[in-house]
């Protein structure tokens, strides 16, 4: 069975009910690249040590059951049941009630969890930078008001690429600055005609503008980083060139 040990609890003020935890590359089945807590069952693993990977991970949240969505870098978001199926297409979820596990999959995208105040739902939402540039938080900060109702909602971000590693287009920087000219205090020059971008420090914008002021987790340290920490997290922009792919890690968050 997965232990604490292996994932990195949230240090977060959550309300009574509401669990989380953010699992690492440690504690899992799969032989390398993907060692060895692979939960993504589309980058090559071997298919039974990924089901045994996600067996474990479903013993610690149990009776809850992770939902393992087909993410797309969009801005869909979906309110899970019990009879969610995986490979539902969203990048954004909501579970009100007990028995199901909010459930993101990363290796370099921010995980954003999020838990209303009253305690009766939370939500989880893949932060890659197309996603957080088109509205991912604001539609699943929404969706997740939609299900419990006006009150405060605080939000914990996930180890994701650091500032330090994330290089990216000039694309990029228009596709933020073109909502928010703000966000330009957290791109600055990188190589050639490249640029480094804050991708927690933009989240934490979009979160603002969604009033959601109580944000906890990622604040760009270098010990947040995944490309930066090998033997802690799987990266895709670190090894996918090199090994021909990575695994992937997941944020879950549900109420038991």
């Amino acid at each position: 069975m997965l232990q604490a040990a292996d994932g990195i609890t949230p240090d977060w003020p959550a309300p009574p009910g509401v669990r989380a935890l953010f699992t690492t590359r440690s504690g899992g089945v799969s032989v390398p690249p993907f060692d060895s807590f692979n939960l993504g069952d589309h980058v090559r693993d071997e298919p039974l040590a990924v089901a045994a990977n996600r067996e474990r991970l479903a013993a610690f949240t149990a009776p809850a059951r992770p939902v393992f969505l087909q993410q797309v870098h969009g801005t869909q978001v979906v309110r899970l049941q019990p009879d969610t199926a995986n490979g539902t297409v969203a990048d954004g979820c909501v579970v009100q009630g007990a028995g199901v596990v909010a459930t993101i999959m990363v290796a370099d995208c921010l995980p954003v969890l999020l838990a209303h105040a009253s305690g009766t739902a939370v939500a989880a939402s893949h932060a890659g930078w197309r996603g957080l540039a088109h509205g991912v938080i604001e539609a699943t900060v929404q969706a997740l008001r939609e299900a419990a109702g006006e009150g405060e909602v605080m939000a914990w971000l996930g180890p994701c690429i650091g500032p330090q590693a994330f290089e990216v287009g000039a694309e990029v920087c228009e596709a933020f600055m073109g909502a928010d000219a703000g966000a330009a205090a957290h791109f600055w020059p990188g190589s050639e005609d490249k640029f480094l971008a804050d991708l927690p420090a933009l989240a934490r914008r979009r979160l603002a503008a969604a009033g959601v002021t109580d944000v906890h987790g990622n604040d760009g340290r270098a010990d947040w980083c995944t490309v930066s920490q090998a033997s802690r997290f799987f990266s895709h922009r670190r090894d996918a060139g090199r090994l021909g792919s990575t695994g992937r890690m997941a944020a879950c968050i549900w109420i038991g």
